[in-house]
């Protein structure tokens, strides 16, 4: 599971409405019939138009100044091994997302009225997207990028003698670039992947546009907080503030596995992809406690995560730390920034 909070900038400032990003999700569903679209969601409603979004999301934003978030964007994509677990991927993934969002209001460290905070006190839409498509920072794209770049090349030598600015033999170089393409590592049905190809398989993961202000439109409850917990003077009141990014992404992960009945292996865990990180000698020590068949699931998992794994698994630690660590390090960096706001 990897989840991710954004808070939704338009270039040096941030976005005065959500109308773009609305937009941006409602791409799916351009030529689709009216039965087979995907609508916005929220806890009390399943079918709730764009258009009633950005009205509300809009206006929402008593008191913002222009260089606050308006709103912030969670992108929660479960994996394929969590995805197989689901018995039909648009229902249970609304079940899911209603299920998770009870999650979020409790990791803020915020009172309302005295009370914590509920799932009545925010204002979210969220909407089910079905496809992905291979991104610059996608592992296979850079990993292809040496291949792309011989090509793109290539196919400029041969517009140049074609041209007539250049000369040289144009089907020697086709026949280059053909088995170029052969020898790129990430191939998709037989076909070197790049960027903007559409992934196959299951894609389903969910958008959720959530207010920065709380549903009453009074109160400022922001998941990038750098607080987790602390308390602070104003109007010579203690508030609470804060929002626990951990604690949310480990409540989430229990969520689906009691929501799902899911046996989640000790690699797809969000504390073991901290771990790999910041405690690397604590994580491989876990990691060769398991029982055989739990780790090689684990290897298996992380491999086609997209983490860079030697095709032997190595026996002791000491070996793990010489010939993986250094290759899996700066992947899982990039997976572990990519499931918060800094960690």
């Amino acid at each position: 599971m990897y989840i991710t909070i954004i808070a939704q900038k338009m270039g040096a400032n941030y976005s005065q409405s959500s109308a773009d990003f609305v937009g941006y999700l409602e791409k799916e569903n351009e030529g689709l019939e009216q039965r087979d679209m995907e609508h916005f969601f929220n806890q009390y409603g399943d079918e709730i138009s764009a258009e009633e979004v950005v009205k509300e999301i809009d206006g929402n934003t008593a008191k913002l100044k222009k260089k606050e978030p308006k709103f912030y964007s969670i992108t929660v994509s479960p994996s394929k091994y969590e995805l197989r677990r689901l018995q039909n991927s648009r229902e249970d993934l609304k079940t899911y997302t209603k299920e998770i969002m009870k999650d979020y209001v409790a990791s803020f460290n915020r009172e309302m009225n005295g009370r914590p905070v509920t799932i009545d006190d925010i204002k979210y839409y969220a909407k089910i997207e079905h496809q992905r498509t291979f991104k610059g920072t996608d592992f296979q794209i850079k990993e292809n990028q040496p291949f792309a770049t011989k090509i793109l090349q290539l196919k400029t030598e041969i517009r140049n003698v074609q041209e007539g600015r250049a000369e040289g033999n144009i089907k020697k170089m086709r026949k280059e670039i053909a088995k170029l393409e052969r020898q790129a590592p990430h191939q998709q049905n037989g076909k070197r992947i790049v960027q903007g190809m559409q992934k196959d398989g299951n894609q389903s993961h969910i958008h959720i546009i959530v207010s920065r202000k709380d549903a009453s439109n009074l109160i400022s409850l922001s998941p990038g907080s750098k607080h987790k917990a602390s308390e602070v003077e104003m109007h010579g009141k203690n508030v609470k503030r804060g929002f626990d990014r951990d604690k949310f992404f480990e409540k989430a992960e229990k969520t689906f596995d009691k929501t799902f009945d899911y046996k989640r292996n000790f690699a797809e865990t969000y504390k073991a992809r901290k771990d790999f990180v910041k405690n690397p000698k604590l994580y491989f020590a876990a990691l060769m406690k398991l029982p055989a068949n739990e780790r090689a699931l684990a290897f298996k998992m992380m491999t086609k995560t997209g983490l860079p794994i030697v095709p032997s698994i190595p026996v002791t630690q000491a070996q793990i730390a010489l010939r993986v660590f250094k290759r899996l390090r700066r992947g899982a960096e990039i997976a572990i920034k990519s499931s918060s706001i800094g960690i």
